[in-house]
């Protein structure tokens, strides 16, 4: 549960940033990490246009870069995007202004005011400089579809057993994900409306 939720002391770290939404509206917020990629990112635009839901896409920007076509697909198909740096990169190994820059890279391309910290993890005076210009985009749930200790049905598990009310979801559009992220993405979707929750994108 440390890893699939993570706990209110390790919330109240960064507090200020958005880890979940209106616990009151049986709504949960779709999002994915990594991308885009060619080789992942278009099949999960087809499943998102299946069920009719937009989400929210956290890019890193070097893929932004390298595949400007599917980035223009994010777009055209109405979904929100969001900075996950240029180059993926851990904060806790990095000075606040090479991560910065870093950021400011990422942003010349992909221009959102969301921001997203790759692996979740921050130094306090790098957050502090985050706030002044993102909001900043955790979670509630994190499915670990980029772990391969984990099966498929393990992820699709974690969804049913953590998501609730306000729930802001990750999965992963990423090589990394791959087949664990591909089977169990549209079974999660189909509980999710089964269960009556509706989906929503995460606004700047």
């Amino acid at each position: 549960m440390l890893i699939e939720r993570a706990p209110e002391l390790y919330r109240n770290l960064y507090h200020g940033s958005h880890w979940r939404f209106n616990i009151n509206k049986k709504e949960i917020y779709l999002t994915f990490d990594d991308g885009p990629i060619p080789e992942i990112t278009p099949w999960v635009l087809d499943v998102l246009d299946k069920y009719n839901i937009k989400a929210t896409f956290f890019c890193v920007g070097d893929n932004v870069r390298k595949h400007p076509e599917v980035y223009q697909m994010l777009q055209e198909r109405g979904h929100k995007t969001g900075n996950h740096t240029f180059h993926h990169i851990q904060g806790l190994k990095r000075d606040t202004q090479s991560y910065m820059d870093d950021v400011e890279e990422a942003d010349r391309l992909i221009q959102s005011k969301l921001f997203r910290p790759p692996y979740g993890h921050m130094r306090l005076p790098q957050f502090h400089a985050l706030q002044k210009k993102y909001k900043i985009i955790m979670w509630d749930v994190v499915t670990r579809d980029y772990s391969h200790l984990m099966t498929a049905d393990q992820v699709f598990e974690v969804v049913k057993k953590y998501t609730r009310n306000g729930s802001i979801i990750v999965f992963h559009d990423s090589l990394k994900a791959g087949d664990r992220m591909k089977e169990s993405l549209p079974k999660s979707i189909e509980w999710l409306l089964e269960q009556g929750y509706s989906f929503r994108v995460i606004e700047e």
